[in-house]
């Protein structure tokens, strides 16, 4: 469901799945927005009980899960409500696993772990970046080793994504940067994968075309809701692509960077994939093209001609507008840090998908490039 306002059909498409007891699980964050309150009251007015669950926190680990767990136990919800970014979504995710299969968050790293049926969740996303509305995963990360745990079901996908523009404009602009880059790295990384496939494509050059059109202008007036509302419905799509053709080696970079430094993942992501770009581009240098082309001569967007160098470079565009740093010297990382880094980017499932193939060697080489 897509459009202005939208969050006030919440309780009424809750209704529809049959849902009487509500857990909507948010963060602090979203409460102090307002979006928290709106959310319970468009569920109250359906005649849905409702309790909230506003213990996530950023990169959500399995203690944030526990927590939700016991809370979740004391209320006995029939549905979920995922309400906030990408980590509210997977905290939710992360929730009905446990709340309907039992166990531990670590029995279900891998895919198609989950045995019983799981509770129907409704997906409302108040950032442009993460695309969880539309994927079957969960990431959660283990509170003892930071490992980010990818735990994929399709149980655990939401009924309904509900995107309502209107949430993200109380975004911080740091929020809208980091989200945003996120977002376009979805894009870029599926539409290059190993396993791209013509459903893939589809979702990824769409989401493109939304994304890249978008950004510039979103970070220029936070206010623009057209501009808003392509951001969100490209992230969207971007899920779809991920959830069709996973990612590449500029995600796998990226993790080691949020366990080891607490680096914010579009951060993260967005100082690799440049690198990623131009290291694939090597070899599959018409498929960024194709993608390119379907944004030639739209405003702000890099012209098809430019190839693949012009299309890193225009990353790196993108991240100086949005205030992000270029290079991991400025990110604050260690360069002694490296060696470590990239056997930790090496045992990244998300790295299989890359394109190219890549060692611990060519992920320690793309590490010192971005220094």
């Amino acid at each position: 469901m897509f459009g202005i306002d939208k969050l006030a059909t919440l309780g009424g498409l809750a209704a529809e799945l049959g849902g009487g007891r509500a857990l909507l699980v948010t963060d602090p964050g979203i409460v102090a927005a307002g979006h928290t309150q709106r959310g319970s009251h468009a569920l109250e007015e359906a005649g849905l009980e409702v309790a909230v669950f506003q213990g996530v926190h950023e990169n959500p680990s399995t203690v944030d899960v526990e927590a939700g767990l016991i809370f979740a136990q004391t209320f006995d919800p029939d549905l979920i409500v995922g309400l906030g970014g990408g980590s509210s979504m997977d905290c939710a995710k992360g929730i009905n696993f446990l709340l309907t299969n039992g166990g531990r968050m670590e029995d279900y790293w891998g895919i198609g772990k989950a045995t019983r049926p799981m509770l129907p969740m409704i997906a409302v996303p108040t950032t442009a970046g993460t695309g969880s509305e539309t994927q079957s995963f969960a990431l959660i990360s283990d509170a003892r080793s930071h490992q980010k745990m990818a735990c994929g079901d399709k149980r655990a996908a939401f009924r309904i994504a509900l995107l309502d523009p209107t949430l993200t404009v109380t975004q911080p602009t740091q929020v809208t940067a980091v989200t945003g880059i996120d977002a376009l790295s979805h894009a870029l990384e599926t539409y290059v994968t190993a396993r791209r496939n013509p459903l893939s494509l589809a979702y990824s050059r769409e989401a493109w075309r939304h994304l890249a059109t978008s950004f510039s202008r979103v970070l220029r007036d936070p206010h623009d809701l057209e501009a808003r509302a392509g951001m969100q419905l490209g992230a969207c799509l971007a899920g779809l692509a991920i959830e069709n053709s996973m990612l590449g080696a500029a995600h796998a970079l990226a993790n080691p960077l949020t366990a080891h430094y607490g680096m914010i993942h579009g951060k993260a992501v967005g100082l690799m994939l440049p690198h990623v770009i131009r290291f694939n581009g090597e070899r599959v240098p018409g498929w960024y093209a194709e993608l390119l082309q379907t944004t030639a001569g739209q405003g702000a967007c890099p012209p098809a001609a430019a190839g693949y160098h012009g299309l890193a470079d225009f990353v790196q565009q993108w991240l100086a507008e949005a205030g992000l740093p270029a290079s991991l010297s400025a990110a604050g990382v260690a360069t002694d840090d490296l060696p470590l880094l990239a056997a930790a980017a090496a045992q990244q499932w998300t790295g299989t998908f890359n394109p190219r193939k890549v060692t611990e060697q060519d992920l320690l080489a793309l590490y010192e490039a971005a220094f």
